[in-house]
């Protein structure tokens, strides 16, 4: 495939097919993705807060033409606020999301997020890795907009001539995730099913859908894979994703068999293979929600104890 340059901003990888690029992929640092035939457009995903929707936009509209008004549709590709706190830029849109990713955007919102992010100065070293993470976005200033269509399943949109194919895939990063097929340009954006030279985190599982979701994306051989976070892929990218998926979930199996603890699993899975990824800490997130899913435990994890966990780990692998 053709190497794309990880440098931030809109990159145009076909035929009016665009992404937009936030190195260095972590935390809230997620792509987009914007498609366009004739006088049609679709945007997938939006960014973290409005200032950085707005910038987006503005380089799209300065490659294309295309205001933010006259965007048809956003497709989100799962309910994290990093590709949704910017939806309601796009004035005259239909939003499109899974039911399930739908009702997690209901249940967890900017509100909250600020309200985290508000109080992290007051909760210790929990706090100052809240900040270190989330700090550089402004969750007072979100333009929000929940999904005024949805979908189970596959749904097709037509963009122009062009036709996109909706898979939902989770649960699996979380409860709804969706790929996004641009059938006709052999392009896949893959939303948080893939992040690329940085951990993946799973928030809800079974890591059987993921592995299956990373499967579906191998079988299509897409020339053009545009991850949630990182940069623009190829099948070995993806395979990378689930090798350590694959890993992970031996480790944890391996140390809950033997009564292992969801902290000391944590602490005792070693990562060399993965080393130079992007926030290791995630493994933490990894393990309780592998440990739940051997428990038969469909339940969400705490979130406070979840990010707790992560801050610890975060501090031991930096010494």
């Amino acid at each position: 495939m053709a190497a794309w340059n990880y440098t931030k901003g809109l990159h145009e990888t076909g035929n009016g097919i665009y992404s937009y690029l936030q190195p260095d992929g972590s935390w809230g640092w997620s792509n987009s993705g914007l498609i366009v035939d004739d006088d049609q457009s679709l945007l997938v995903d939006t960014l973290f807060d409005a200032s950085m929707t707005r910038d987006m936009l503005k380089s799209m509209q300065d490659a294309t033409g295309i205001h933010a008004d006259d965007i048809g549709t956003v497709v989100n590709t799962h309910a994290n606020g990093d590709h949704t706190h910017g939806n309601g830029l796009c004035t005259h849109a239909e939003v499109i999301a899974s039911e399930a990713g739908a009702r997690e955007m209901e249940a967890f919102g900017p509100e909250q997020m600020k309200a985290m992010m508000d109080a992290a100065p007051s909760i210790g070293e929990l706090g100052e890795y809240m900040l270190e993470i989330f700090g550089s976005f402004d969750f007072g200033d979100v333009a929000e907009k929940l999904p005024t269509q949805t979908f189970s399943g596959e749904m097709e949109v037509k963009v122009g001539d062009k036709t996109l194919r909706l898979v939902e895939v989770g649960p699996a990063h979380t409860r709804g995730d969706v790929l996004v097929f641009a059938e006709e340009d052999n392009t896949v954006f893959t939303g948080d099913i893939l992040f690329i030279d940085g951990t993946p985190i799973m928030w809800a599982g079974p890591v059987s859908n993921w592995l299956k979701a990373c499967d579906m994306i191998i079988d299509r051989n897409p020339d053009v894979i545009v991850p949630g976070h990182g940069p623009i892929t190829d099948i070995a990218g993806v395979q990378r994703v689930k090798e350590y998926l694959a890993y992970v979930d031996q480790e944890a199996r391996k140390r809950f068999d033997a009564g292992m603890s969801v902290r000391d699993a944590a602490h005792d899975i070693c990562l060399t293979d993965f080393e130079s990824w992007t926030d290791a800490e995630r493994i933490a997130v990894n393990v309780h929600t592998l440990y739940r899913e051997y428990q038969g435990d469909t339940r969400a994890g705490d979130t406070a104890e979840i990010f707790t966990l992560m801050a610890e780990v975060h501090r031991s692998r930096r010494k």
